[in-house]
């Protein structure tokens, strides 16, 4: 009988060094919307600060965060090259 053909050859890691140097960069762009949403405090609570509602924190960091996200989801997912 013929042995069953496994893809990962060698038994060792699911993931290769090309997943985790993506995962790299996804953990650098979900940092990047982290520290677009910082800020806009004030220290004294009787003063309002408008500037917490700034397009920067509202709407471009949430949105640099999902792709962060969806960009870790596909490093992780994505298979290996196939080997020659």
């Amino acid at each position: 009988m013929a042995k069953k053909q496994t893809d990962n050859k060698e038994g060792g890691f699911a993931l290769r060094k090309e997943n985790y140097r993506l995962m790299a960069i996804g953990f650098a762009i979900i940092v990047l919307g982290f520290i677009l949403m910082v800020g806009g405090g004030s220290d004294d609570p009787n003063v309002f600060n408008p500037d917490i509602f700034s397009f920067r924190r509202i709407t471009l960091a949430p949105v640099i965060l999902l792709i962060g996200f969806v960009f870790e989801i596909y490093a992780i997912m994505k298979p290996p090259k196939a080997e020659k």
